[in-house]
């Protein structure tokens, strides 16, 4: 059986994984479904080009901060705890 320290740390392994692995689906759908929005709009309208690739990028810049957040809480249960 498995007890005191140990629980405790096979706890912030789970933990970190699913940090990590619930963490990234948000950030990789929004980029993708911002990626794509971008070529659509880009295809319709060229002449704005540069000013939608520059929103896309602030827009994805501001999707993956969440992932970044997953990762400083992963981070913190594998090496703190």
């Amino acid at each position: 059986m498995i007890e005191g320290a140990d629980l405790i740390q096979a706890s912030a392994f789970l933990g970190a994984g699913l940090a990590m692995g619930l963490g990234a689906i948000g950030p990789g759908l929004g980029e993708g479904m911002v990626g794509a929005k971008a070529c659509e709009a880009i295809g319709k309208n060229p002449g704005e080009a540069g000013l939608l690739t520059r929103t896309m990028l602030v827009g994805q810049a501001v999707s993956e901060s969440t992932g970044i957040y997953s990762l400083v809480i992963a981070l913190l249960l594998l090496f703190v705890v």
